[in-house]
């Protein structure tokens, strides 16, 4: 009889693949209140990594970390109209603390565009001040009404970017640095995710927003997945606020503005963009461990081995573990780190040690072969960028392979139920489309240029609407 596979086949049934691996990669739980997740060690540890390359770039773009309130006077999030319209249905509302009723209800923060104005309109007095540029790493709570773990949760964990500056065209620039410079190179380059980078529809903005970039990334069911966002808030904030300046011509003026975030969501976008059959990969350079040596057995000789590869590859940079728990069987061993897709496994028994190799296990391409033991440090480096290239390449190849150019919205939507996305000419489409492809379950993902790039305005001449179904 057939051994029953160890995750559910993604053919089969894709969102059950998607359960059985967080599951059984020991990535994370479900938590104990509906649509709260436990984010275990090895799925805190990709979390952990993410923040480390994000927080490199996010710094590198000038913005300096702090942390404010969880709570937040409900009266603030009154002030901006349109913010409160799009948050409304998400807020969690505390009305007791203490044993007493509340003077004012406080919001759990579901972003915290409101809390961090009222603090910035007191730290911008002049034209000194600017630009003020803020970030931090918080947790936030939006009730959602159907929960996925790390795709869509009540609470989750993220990094929030905001700013103020002199002028509209400052504001408006840094917010594509941000979307171009931090979260596309993090998302291509460490992720190895073939990210679109657009605009969002008027109807698809951020609340409060007068223009939303974005990231889409195409995951392995061909469905759209957003994984960060850029806003561009004009003076809305600032006015709602007061958050005012003293020009070098002594006017007074509102400061304009950016919000920008990304969250665990793109945990989920690693497992749905790059795992397989057999588990997760990891790409190289977000890898928390980038190899892992194993002994076959525990033959003094080995573990001996195996600690004195390991101190070797740590020496030269690689994120190693060493795996000598030859009380738990060998294949169960391996099974494991299959499952949680560590990049490299090098195998070490008597035998290999005899004839001074290893087995060399590549988790990205697959496929086994024996290695000198003494070639490993120089070898590793080569094999971790070529497999980093590898999903990258593997992913773009997806998106541009179900990408369809259409030019009817029948079309769009058959191009999505097929489980890809569909180019149409925004022209044709326009808003009245929009809302015809959203009965069928298909949303404008965003706009693009005809080249490609991101345009200036929803109007411009030539724009594309790249459409899809989505999580």
């Amino acid at each position: 009889m057939a051994k029953a596979p160890v995750l559910t086949p993604r053919a089969d049934d894709f969102p059950r693949w998607y359960q059985d691996l967080i599951n059984k990669a020991e990535l994370a739980d479900n938590g104990p209140v509906r649509g709260t997740m436990v984010i275990r060690p090895y799925g805190y540890g990709l979390w952990e990594r993410m923040q480390q390359e994000m927080d490199a770039r996010i710094k590198e773009a000038g913005a300096s970390n702090a942390y404010f309130p969880l709570f937040i006077p409900q009266s603030y999030l009154t002030k901006e109209a349109e913010h409160v319209e799009g948050f409304a249905p998400e807020l969690a509302v505390v009305t007791h603390g203490g044993g007493k009723e509340l003077e004012e209800p406080v919001v759990v923060r579901p972003t915290s565009e409101t809390i961090i104005n009222d603090y910035f309109s007191k730290w911008v007095q002049s034209y000194r001040d600017l630009p003020l540029l803020i970030n931090q790493w918080a947790n936030v709570v939006r009730w959602e009404m159907r929960p996925r773990v790390f795709l869509r949760t009540t609470e989750f964990l993220w990094q929030e970017g905001h700013t103020a500056h002199a002028t509209y065209e400052d504001a408006r620039d840094y917010a594509a640095y941000i979307h171009r410079e931090v979260y596309a190179d993090f998302m291509v380059n460490v992720l190895g995710i073939d990210v679109v980078l657009g605009r969002k529809t008027a109807s698809e903005r951020f609340a409060g927003a007068i223009n939303t970039l974005t990231l889409e990334g195409m995951m392995g069911d061909g469905k759209a997945l957003q994984m960060g966002t850029s806003h561009e808030l004009g003076q809305n904030f600032a006015k709602a606020f007061n958050t005012q300046y003293l020009s070098k011509e002594g006017k007074q003026e509102l400061v304009w503005q950016t919000s920008w975030g990304s969250s665990t969501r793109m945990v989920g976008g690693l497992i749905m963009s790059h795992g397989d059959d057999n588990g997760l990969r990891v790409p190289p350079r977000l890898a928390p461990v980038q190899a892992v040596v194993l002994a076959i057995k525990g033959d003094e000789a080995v573990l001996a081995k195996v600690r004195e590869i390991g101190d070797r590859l740590k020496a030269a940079g690689v994120r190693v573990q060493v795996d000598d728990r030859t009380d738990t069987p060998f294949g169960r061993r391996a099974v494991d780190w299959e499952l949680k897709g560590v990049p490299v496994r090098i195998e070490v028994g008597p035998r290999d040690l005899e004839n001074g190799t290893a087995m060399l296990a590549r988790r990205i391409p697959g496929g086994k072969e024996p290695v000198a033991i003494d070639a490993l440090t120089d070898l590793l480096p080569t094999v971790l960028d070529e497999d980093q290239a590898l999903l990258l390449r593997q992913s773009r190849e997806r998106r541009e392979s179900r990408t369809s150019d259409v030019t009817t919205i029948e079309e769009a939507v058959e191009a999505a139920a097929a489980g890809g996305w569909a180019r149409i000419p925004w022209a044709d489409l326009g808003e009245e489309g929009e809302a015809k492809l959203a009965e069928h379950s298909v949303t404008v993902r965003c706009l693009v240029a005809e080249d490609g790039s991101v345009p200036d305005a929803d109007d411009a001449p030539g724009n594309v609407a790249v459409v899809a179904r989505a999580y």
